[in-house]
Parts: structure tokens; C-alpha cells; sequence
């Protein structure tokens, strides 16, 4: 049977996720508010994220009733239609803020890369799984490679280096969790340490700038310094309660920009201060914190890689998200699960909360 009837799902998981969800909504309001600009704006933003978030939970849903294993059937076509989408931008998508990111369906803009990032941990897993007795061989660990390297060059060449770059944390933890040689993975960080000067060549200007601008935001204070000067202040200003819903300057103002999706949590911060910020922080730590349970309790390698993969996803982007909105990182526009703006960001992190809820039915936790 496709579908699962039996086990517990993880409540407490289940909870947190709609609590964060429904924060998201809440921030978007704020993030879009402002005089005049209800028809406009709010139309198509906050009701937007509100049709997401529901539909998101549909998928949820189905996906935690699903049995994982069966949906690992699908996962190399899945893998391989997602990169057919990304062939397709790069070929035939029209660029939006540079880049091509998006393909258009009527009313409806859908992110490819986005849902690649669940495609290639369900590719992962499959594999992996399927080679559980040549794990730790070089061999293995090239052809494991040789999968994420056609996703992680289309998103690159959108532009999306930020994207590209969270492909590898999961990639490594999934490899590393499935009993791959400790070796081989220290070995490909140094290489890639070593390779940042080759790397560096193949960026775009703009990427550069934002690398330069991360050590020294005021050498370029009206331009790529902009944003996070303005986020820091916007955070720092919130002080300890905030200024209160609806009465952050920064963000009323619009000084600063992006922030309904890749800088909403400096709207956390300017509104509610550092304790709002610390309530998010704890929300997604409980988030991580019961999916690493789930994959300590996970005796199934299957199983076991696909949920490491989806907790190192939410994990490295919060964590990501967070440290660029406060100048600890570079600006690489990568969104906060769940809670910035964006269907194709909303719907892929609830997916892989369902994913993770249908594993725990299976474990005792």
C-alpha cells in the first residue's frame, strides 16, 4: 500500500511547524503593511502566502501518510524532471532581478530550484541506500557526487549561488550519515578550501561585490552595503521588546529592501525585539532538535538519509538566513523556511516536514 495507517506521527513536530507557519503569515502582514497599500500589495503577498501555507499543508498531509520507501520509487524521475525545469529556465526562462530562477504559470511563479533541493535528497537516498554495502569506497563516493553536481551547476549558472551551495552540506551529511569514509569528506572540504581562488574567478561581479561588502559594508554604502547596513540597524533598533507590530520604521519606511522574503527576520527583530527573535530561534530548534530524534531513532538507512538530509536543509538555512540579516555571512539569498515569502520555498519546506512526520509513524520516539 502507497499509503501508511499506522504509528504515531511526532506531535510535537507537527505543532511547532504550524506555529511557525502561522508566525510567517503574521510576519508578512507586517513586512507588506502600509497606508494605502492594502488592495495592492497585501492582495499579493499576505493573501498569497496564506493560499501557500494551506496548500503546503495539504501536501504535508499526503506526504506524511505516504510510505517514504514506496516514494523512493519515483525519486530519480523526480530528480531527473527537476533538472529537465532547470535545463528549461536556462534555455527559455525570462530573466526577473537577473537572474533565471522562475518559469511563469498563468498568476502562479514556480522555483525549480527550490524543489531540487528535496528531489536530490530523495536521489540521494535512493542511491545510497540501494549501495549500502560499497559505502566507504571512493568509488561510491564520486558516483554519490556525480548526482548533485547537474543540479548544483544549472542553479549556479541562474544565477543562484546560494542555492547551489546548500545542495553540499546535505549532500555531506547524508554520505556522512550513511557510513561514508570520514576521509573522503575531509579530504573534499580541504579541496574545496584550497579551490576558492579558482572559484572566486567564476563569480559574477555583483557576487564579488557582496563577498567584499560582507568584510566592509561601507565600501559601498548605497549600493551592495545597503541592505545589510539597513538590516542591522533595523535589528539593533528592535532593542530588547521591539517597537511593536506594525511599528517598525525601517521596515515602514522601506529602507530596507527585501524584507518580506530573504530579510523578514529583521522585521522580527525591529518589531519584537530580541525577544521575538529568540522565540523564532527556539521554534526551529525544536524543529531541528526533534528531527535529529527521529533520525537517531530511524534504523532504516532510507529512512535515515532522507530525514538527515531535510533537518540539514532547515538547519543550514535558518542558520544562513539568520547570520547574513545580522553580517555574521554573506548576503547569498537563501530564504528562512517557512516563514519568508515565496510558494515554491513554503510548500517545499512543508513537504519535507511531511516526509519527516511519515519517517516518525515508522519510529518509536
Amino acid at each position: 500500500m502507497m499509503f501508511e495507517r499506522r504509528g504515531h506521527i511526532d506531535r510535537v513536530l507537527l505543532y511547532v511547524v504550524i506555529a511557525v507557519s502561522l508566525l510567517g503569515i503574521f510576519f508578512i502582514f507586517s513586512a507588506t503593511w502600509g497606508k494605502g497599500a492594502f488592495e495592492s500589495t497585501m492582495n499579493q503577498m499576505f493573501f498569497r502566502q496564506i493560499l501557500w501555507v494551506l496548500v503546503g499543508f495539504l501536501l504535508l498531509f499526503i506526504f506524511t501518510n505516504l510510505d517514504y520507501r514506496k516514494i523512493l520509487n519515483y525519486a530519480y524521475i523526480a530528480y531527473i524532471l527537476n533538472l529537465a525545469a532547470l535545463v528549461f529556465l536556462l534555455v527559455f526562462g525570462g530573466e526577473r532581478y537577473g537572474a533565471r530562477r522562475w518559469i511563469s504559470l498563468g498568476p502562479v511563479s514556480i522555483q525549480p530550484s527550490e524543489f531540487v533541493k528535496l528531489t536530490v535528497i530523495l536521489a540521494l537516498a535512493a542511491f545510497l541506500g540501494e549501495r549500502r554495502e560499497k559505502m566507504g569506497t571512493l568509488k561510491n563516493f564520486f558516483a554519490a557526487f556525480a548526482i548533485i553536481l547537474p543540479a548544483m551547476g544549472l542553479i549556479f549558472l541562474q544565477p543562484d549561488l546560494g542555492t547551489a551551495l546548500v545542495i553540499l552540506p546535505i549532500f555531506f551529511s547524508i554520505i556522512f550519515i550513511c557510513g561514508e569514509n570520514i576521509k573522503y569528506i575531509v579530504i573534499s572540504l580541504l579541496i574545496g578550501v584550497m579551490s576558492m581562488p579558482v572559484l572566486w574567478g567564476l563569480l559574477k561581479d555583483y557576487q564579488k561585490t557582496r563577498l567584499l561588502v560582507f568584510i566592509n559594508p561601507n565600501l559601498d554604502p548605497l549600493g551592495a552595503g545597503y541592505t545589510i547596513i539597513q538590516s542591522k540597524i533595523a535589528i539593533g533598533s528592535g532593542g530588547f521588546f521591539g517597537k511593536g507590530w506594525l511599528n517598525g520604521t525601517q521596515n515602514y519606511l522601506k529602507f530596507l529592501p527585501e524584507r518580506h522574503t530573504d530579510f523578514i527576520f529583521s522585521v522580527i527583530g525591529e518589531e519584537w525585539g530580541f525577544v521575538g527573535a529568540v522565540t523564532v530561534l527556539a521554534l526551529f530548534s525544536i524543529i531541528i532538535w526533534r528531527g535529529v530524534r527521529i533520525i537517531s531513532s530511524t534504523k532504516d538507512t532510507y529512512g535515515k538519509a532522507i530525514a538527515t538530509g531535510i533537518v540539514t536543509l532547515v538547519a543550514f538555512q535558518v542558520f544562513v538566513n539568520i547570520s547574513m540579516t545580522i553580517g555574521f555571512m554573506p548576503v547569498v539569498g537563501l530564504p528562512l523556511p517557512a516563514i519568508s515569502y515565496g510558494g515554491s520555498n513554503t510548500v517545499t519546506t512543508l513537504i519535507g516536514v511531511g516526509l519527516l512526520l511519515g519517517i516518525s509513524r515508522k519510529t518509536e520516539i
